[in-house]
């Protein structure tokens, strides 16, 4: 399966996603593009709080990626 078809369904599990980068930061929030090079998430709760982070793919690969599971109430772990 191609990279951005497991991006897809990372973007579609659960409430939120987390990336934790290979450098230890963290970028919690909700995806909202992804193409060829890379993918956007949103952070923060509105558009004052709130930054866009584009991450390119490659980075991702070497990511920690997360998403927030309503039902066990706790980060699960997404393999691409």
């Amino acid at each position: 399966m191609c990279l951005e078809q497991r991006l897809i369904e990372f973007a579609e599990s659960g409430n939120q996603q987390k990336i934790i980068l290979a450098d230890g930061q963290i970028i919690q929030g909700w995806i909202m593009e992804i193409n060829e090079q890379a993918l956007l998430i949103s952070s923060g709760y509105n558009d004052k709080s709130g930054k866009d982070h584009w991450i390119s793919l490659p980075l991702l690969q070497q990511s920690q990626l997360q998403y927030w599971d309503n039902q066990l109430s706790s980060w699960q772990d997404f393999v691409l």
